[in-house]
């Protein structure tokens, strides 16, 4: 893989500085998403014949990365082109790319990614939303629950289980579920977390769909759901590493400023070294998130898995030590809206988290990486 940025992706880069900016952390969610859109960024990892821009994971990690380090980050980034644009782009029928990937370019269409259950967890093998035949039709029944913004979508791409008429054996499969389906219900969580992406509880009460509302391959089971989990857990490092570069800089520019007795207090190795230790920390985070990125364009689907997993864990790490870092370098202004910190405190938590937790990714490096056995 390069170990340099083309300039291709400087110039993308800086552009998206540039945007980010303009808007900052006191920004409207839909004026940023809706100005991204028309600027190229939301589909630039769609295919050029679609609407998009031709790139990759690459450069929508880029986008998301630099908006993030501005202090505007937009989540749903992780779920509409990432997730839902790479599935259908993969997999979707030419009706569905048609339908969907022009909308999801330009903005005007938003799609949410449904999988996580209430007894799942982390288990996608316990998923229990299933999708039975009826004639033509499906009818899909089950409960989701921490979905992202499902009031902004118009749709959302839910994980559910079909019988293997061969073995018996429930098999994963994805459908599009339009948000004004019969049967298709929501209630917003009451979060804590500060976002301008609600999260949701999701309720599907023989919900139907017409054959055509199926992704992709019936019989391909993990594959397509795995080609989303992976631009899913990169994309949520470049969430992670822009949240921690934003807290970063606010320390740097403070410690820089403030003085206290005959120096500034970065002058101070006790203040300097643990922002030094942090900004090495995300740069190294950032690494491995190219490297996943680099991975899963080039096709490596396999490697892409191992990567995009120990992106997602270093970048979560990363973000929750300089975020703690520069609210302790503020002191008490770290905990001030005026200098924007505070609400960090919480929202870096959810790299850790989701989409999986550090612990499962422990487990699928010890088990995949390393050949040792489970203990579950």
């Amino acid at each position: 893989m390069p170990t340099t940025e083309t300039d291709e992706h400087k110039a993308l880069r800086a552009a998206v500085t540039a945007l980010g900016k303009r808007h900052g952390r006191n920004y409207d969610r839909e004026q940023l998403w809706s100005e991204a859109a028309k600027l190229g960024y939301l589909g630039v990892n769609l295919p050029e014949e679609y609407g998009g821009g031709g790139g990759g994971i690459s450069e929508l990690s880029i986008v998301l990365e630099e908006l993030g380090a501005a202090g505007c980050p937009l989540l749903m980034m992780v779920v509409s082109p990432a997730i839902c644009g790479t599935v259908i782009a993969r997999f979707g029928t030419e009706q569905q790319k048609q339908t969907w990937l022009p909308a999801l370019a330009d903005g005007t269409r938003t799609m949410a990614f449904g999988i996580t259950e209430p007894d799942a967890g982390s288990n996608s093998h316990r998923i229990t939303t299933t999708a039975r035949r009826d004639g033509t039709d499906w009818l899909l029944t089950g409960r989701k629950v921490f979905i992202s913004g499902v009031d902004l979508a118009d749709a959302t791409l839910i994980v559910g289980r079909t019988e293997d008429s061969r073995t018996g054996r429930l098999k994963p499969c994805l459908f599009i579920v339009p948000r004004d389906a019969d049967g298709f219900t929501r209630r917003q969580i009451d979060m804590e977390l500060t976002a301008a992406e609600k999260q949701f509880e999701l309720t599907l009460d023989d919900v139907r769909l017409p054959a055509d509302a199926l992704v992709g391959d019936e019989d391909a089971g993990l594959l397509q759901l795995f080609a989303g989990l992976n631009p899913e857990r990169i994309m949520t490092a470049a969430f992670a590493i822009g949240m921690g570069r934003y807290a970063l800089a606010r320390a740097i520019e403070y410690a820089r400023d403030r003085t206290v007795w005959d120096a500034p207090i970065g002058a101070h190795q006790a203040i300097a070294h643990p922002l030094a230790q942090a900004h090495i920390d995300l740069e190294l985070a950032r690494l491995m998130m190219q490297k996943a990125a680099h991975l899963y364009d080039a096709g490596d689907d396999v490697g892409a898995g191992e990567a995009a997993n120990m992106a997602k864990y270093a970048a979560g790490e990363a973000c929750v030590r300089a975020v703690d870092q520069s609210v302790h370098t503020l002191g008490g202004n770290g905990l001030t809206r005026e200098f924007g910190l505070a609400s960090l405190i919480t929202a870096a938590r959810v790299a850790r988290i989701a989409p999986v937790s550090r612990e499962m990714i422990l487990n699928y490096v010890s088990h995949q990486t390393l050949g040792l056995p489970k203990s579950y």
